[in-house]
């Protein structure tokens, strides 16, 4: 005997487009049924019920009003926990000071390193959350967050412990990456004896210590020039990797520095930057199937006129991402939807590829290909409502929030007008 239909928690109907970020593509005409929290139906409205599924008296039915429906962002390269303030570097920036000469004279990442290791974990809780709320109000349900801004044992752990319980506490879903080779500290820099003691701490005491309170699941470098070398990245990912650490590389940001090889040499999951990317490292990324992670808010942060190239990235079969790069450095952003116009202009990235980037693409670069990122039967209903009618209306019309509500398995988690008056 077949089975009664079973209700909807939650239909959610008259959308202007479904953008599935998936195999079936853009949808006209579709509507999107939830139940316990997974999309249980996507299609038209007359099939739900030879699929098992029914409008019932306690269905959530939402009327989306002709607006865009997407899966919820993904936020794949952020450094987002941090305390202090570095507008100051800025201004020094736009006045013609250079990123690597602004670091060597104590600012840089020691700026951040010294604000970082004096804030209690409950300063940084309280600094993190309204930058995780602004990723929220821009669509974003799943983000990774990078240490790096510690670069001692104690700092860095409490780096990633506020990662973990803002992870506990907010709609977005968080993912660790250990990011301790991010810079020498400055209490260690000018004497190879000193390059040395901190690359064994990040090697023998901070890996390990990491893994074993579980805090993350990657494994970060900053291979560049007046960072680390191609050499101390396979020493550090290679320690990483032999504690269950994925690797990720910043690579090829500044100059040509052999990152992208590197990535794909030790099966990395992104390397991420590449502005500077050799032809040999996109056919490496390309044989190892590594996304480019690509943060064009950086360069327009540091005024820099190189972009990395993503045509023949893309052309070459590398997945490309989209990210912010959230920093108080060189990118003082939570504006993900920038970054489509941006990803458009800069890149010549299709309004589809664009929004990959920040979707399934974005998902893959942080191990959540399976997860998220993707309007699609059997996913988690992390879901993004935005006010226009198609895709292509997100990178056109910029600067611009049109997020009007968002869904984190099924539940609402932001609406415009609730956040307005909050």
């Amino acid at each position: 005997m077949r089975e009664s239909p079973r209700a909807l928690d939650t239909l959610f109907i008259n959308a202007g487009e479904v953008f599935t970020a998936g195999p079936r593509g853009t949808l006209d005409n579709a509507v999107v049924g939830i139940a316990d929290g997974k999309i249980v139906y996507l299609g038209d409205v007359d099939g739900a019920l030879s699929a098992g599924w029914t409008q019932g008296a306690s269905t959530n039915v939402i009327d989306l009003g002709g607006r865009l429906l997407t899966p919820g962002l993904v936020e794949c390269h952020t450094h987002l926990v941090f305390a202090g303030d570095r507008s100051d570097e800025y201004a020094l920036r736009a006045a013609g000071g250079n990123y690597l000469d602004i670091a060597a004279a104590g600012g840089g990442i020691a700026a951040t390193m010294r604000a970082t290791r004096a804030a209690t974990p409950e300063i940084l809780m309280a600094l993190s959350r309204p930058r995780l709320d602004r990723l929220l109000a821009n669509g974003v349900t799943t983000a990774e967050v990078k240490s790096g801004y510690g670069l001692s044992l104690d700092a860095e752990l409490k780096t990633l412990r506020v990662v973990k319980a803002l992870d506990a506490d907010h709609p977005i879903d968080l993912v660790g990456t250990f990011l301790g080779a991010h810079s020498i500290p400055p209490e260690l820099r000018g004497t190879q004896s000193g390059r040395d003691r901190y690359l064994s701490e990040v090697i023998e005491e901070m890996i390990p210590a990491v893994c074993e309170e579980g805090l993350a699941e990657f494994c970060d470098i900053f291979v560049e020039r007046g960072a680390f070398s191609v050499a101390e990245g396979e020493r550090v990912l290679g320690a990483g990797l032999a504690w269950g650490l994925t690797p990720k590389v910043h690579a090829d940001q500044l100059s040509g520095c052999g990152g992208a090889e590197l990535a794909a040499r030790l099966g990395a999951v992104s390397a991420d930057h590449l502005e500077h990317i050799s032809q040999e490292g996109i056919e490496a990324m390309a044989e190892a199937d590594v996304v480019a992670v690509l943060l064009p808010g950086a360069a327009l942060f540091l005024d820099q006129a190189e972009s990395p190239p993503a045509r023949t990235l893309i052309e070459r079969g590398v997945d490309v991402a989209l990210s912010t790069d959230c920093n108080p450095g060189t990118c003082m952003t939570e504006n993900l939807l920038l970054m489509l116009t941006l990803g458009m202009s800069r890149f010549k990235m299709s309004p589809k590829e664009a929004l990959e980037a920040v979707t399934v693409k974005a998902a893959k670069a942080i191990g959540r290909a399976e997860e998220a990122g993707v309007i699609a039967v059997g996913r988690s209903a992390d879901l993004a409502v935005f006010d226009v009618p198609s895709h292509r209306h997100l990178p056109y019309h910029f600067g611009v929030n049109h997020t009007h509500s968002v869904y984190k398995a099924g539940k609402a988690v932001y609406r415009r007008e609730f956040a307005a008056h909050s």
